[in-house]
């Protein structure tokens, strides 16, 4: 058996493991996230694994005193853990001298994370925000929550934190909206239903939503998170040990206490497990238990994520384009409801379109698109305007940007390989265009990524290499795929960074890992890039040297 061989096996054994774990998994494997686990220490302490929550919170500050992602990133979810620690601070009094290690630790957390919120509101440089889910109203509520914890340092001084009183008021950026969270409060309050995309973000709201006759839970949770259903349920009826608590109990990380944004999304991530894999040429033999659960996730308006979510264009598209590519494929029919012109919207009355959710619109029109699809001259017709629209928003270096993730590689891949594949001829030039980005940024050490090399964006990197029609540059493109695939696998067991948008950023660990294998996959079912990998594993100086 030869080298090649020999990885095919093992890459197609590493994909049947990865599937059979997604079928036994209805919530799917994504990371902790610190703002949404600090939403539950504030709105539920009587729920079981609350001290976790808060060592949690205390175990991920960064040295500068914040939390969550670089830049802007850092904020919604340094605010969401600095107001979470005071509050937690309240609701456990000590008294006396002697503090509890942990009251302690959560003092000494708060006060660095008001110095560090001061600097960023306050100071010179004010915070711009992100572009993450309900940015715009989650940062001016976060705000006006630890404005009126200062207001009560005045009345109520917590020991360790008398610096802090004195009359200081956090400032929120100028581009939030908090007329907009007013309104909905006000809203919720005259008894009015909010629009089901909203629910995943109810916890702006506070307690006007506790008990909200309009909110069904789904799978025992409200909006497929766990500080939404926090919210509506109130910590009396966790108390109370209401049904939804085992929901928050079952979302909880292995070690207890910590939730990940949002919860279950068995659909989304089986979605594009089995999308990213098949494209990649994987036969996937464990595949027929995942299929049957993605078409009966599907309703007349497409499906969602997860429970709680309204059914969107992006998990409609990569489940249909997935069906399409295992041979059960479903008629595109329902992706009319997202048609907006020249593009298609993730959700009705969306802020800012997405590129990536567009690729995956238009894989799953080519892929579902046959001479007996009825209504074949609509989808071709929406498969032209796609093209260009998605062309239009390539960036002048050749990249592109999308609202779902952080790092320009992810959009990239997105648009480049599903613009390879169904764009024609009045694509080529943006996908050359991609390519040669993809040349140019790759790192010394082989990796590609947008602050620093790593697994995931290496893979989006390798795919756009490999899963393009080969170019002039055939040579560097088959040296920087192997120097890509090289990288994954020395980084194979390396903690992927969050990369991905919600509430705050996060990482769907299995989706990552099915791009490391499929970009693993295209590199050593390539016989010029195989053929350098291997020349180089048996002369291991020439590939130091290069």
């Amino acid at each position: 058996m030869d080298t090649r061989e020999s990885w095919t096996v093992q890459a197609n054994r590493l994909a049947e493991r990865l599937l059979s774990e997604m079928a036994g998994d209805p919530y799917g494997r994504f990371s902790s996230s610190v703002y949404e686990t600090a939403r539950l220490v504030t709105l539920a302490p009587s729920l079981s694994g609350q001290d976790e929550r808060v060592r949690f919170l205390v175990g991920r500050q960064h040295q500068d005193g914040g939390w969550g992602g670089p830049g802007s990133y850092g904020l919604a979810p340094t605010l969401s853990a600095t107001e979470a620690l005071l509050s937690f601070l309240r609701e456990s009094p000590v008294h006396g001298d002697r503090r509890p290690p942990l009251h302690a630790k959560a003092v000494r957390a708060a006060d660095r994370g008001l110095r560090v919120l001061f600097s960023r509101l306050n100071g010179v440089g004010r915070s711009s925000l992100p572009d993450t889910v309900a940015v715009e109203i989650i940062v001016p509520g976060l705000v006006a929550d630890i404005n009126a914890h200062l207001d009560r340092l005045e009345r109520e001084p917590l020991p360790g934190l008398d610096a802090w009183r004195g009359g200081r008021r956090l400032t929120p950026p100028v581009d939030t909206n908090a007329e907009l969270l007013a309104r909905l409060r006000n809203a919720v309050r005259a008894g009015h239903a909010l629009p089901s995309k909203l629910l995943h973000s109810l916890e702006v709201i506070g307690p006007a939503a506790r008990g909200a006759p309009f909110i069904e839970p789904a799978a025992g949770g409200v909006g497929c998170s766990p500080a939404a259903t926090a919210t509506w349920l109130g910590d009396a009826a966790i108390r109370a040990n209401h049904p939804s608590v085992r929901y928050l109990e079952a979302v909880q990380g292995p070690g207890g206490g910590a939730v990940p944004v949002a919860a279950p999304l068995g659909l989304f991530e089986r979605a594009w497990v089995l999308a990213t894999l098949a494209g990649a040429g994987f036969r996937l033999v464990a595949r027929d238990p995942l299929v049957r659960s993605v078409h009966a996730a599907f309703g007349e308006t497409g499906t969602a994520g997860g429970p709680g979510l309204p059914p969107d264009a992006d998990d409609t598209s990569t489940a249909l384009y997935a069906l399409a590519l295992l041979g059960s494929p479903r008629s595109p029919e329902s992706l009319w409801n997202y048609h907006a012109g020249a593009h298609f919207s993730c959700f009705p009355d969306e802020r800012t379109p997405s590129t990536s959710a567009n690729a995956h619109v238009l894989q799953a029109l080519g892929a579902c698109l046959t001479p007996d699809l009825p209504g074949s001259a609509r989808y071709l017709d929406a498969v032209g305007r796609l093209t260009g629209w998605l062309c239009d928003r390539q960036e002048t270096d050749g990249c592109w940007w999308d609202k779902w993730h952080a790092s320009p590689y992810y959009a990239t891949a997105c648009c480049a390989v599903a613009l390879a594949d169904f764009g024609g001829p009045a694509a080529r030039a943006a996908v050359r265009r991609a390519v040669e980005w993809v040349l140019l940024s790759q790192r010394t050490d082989g990796s590609w990524g947008r602050w620093d090399g790593t697994y995931e964006e290496t893979a989006y990197a390798v795919r756009v290499l490999l899963q393009t029609p080969p170019c002039h540059r055939r040579e560097a493109v088959t040296r920087a795929a192997a120097r890509g695939a090289e990288f994954l696998l020395r980084s194979a067991d390396a903690e992927h960074p969050p990369l991905w948008h919600d509430k705050d950023l996060y990482t769907p660990t299995r989706i990552v890992r099915a791009e490391g294998l499929a970009a693993l996959h295209l590199a050593r079912t390539d016989a010029e890039v195989a053929a350098l990998i291997a020349r180089w594993e048996t002369e291991p100086a020439e590939c130091e040297a290069s």
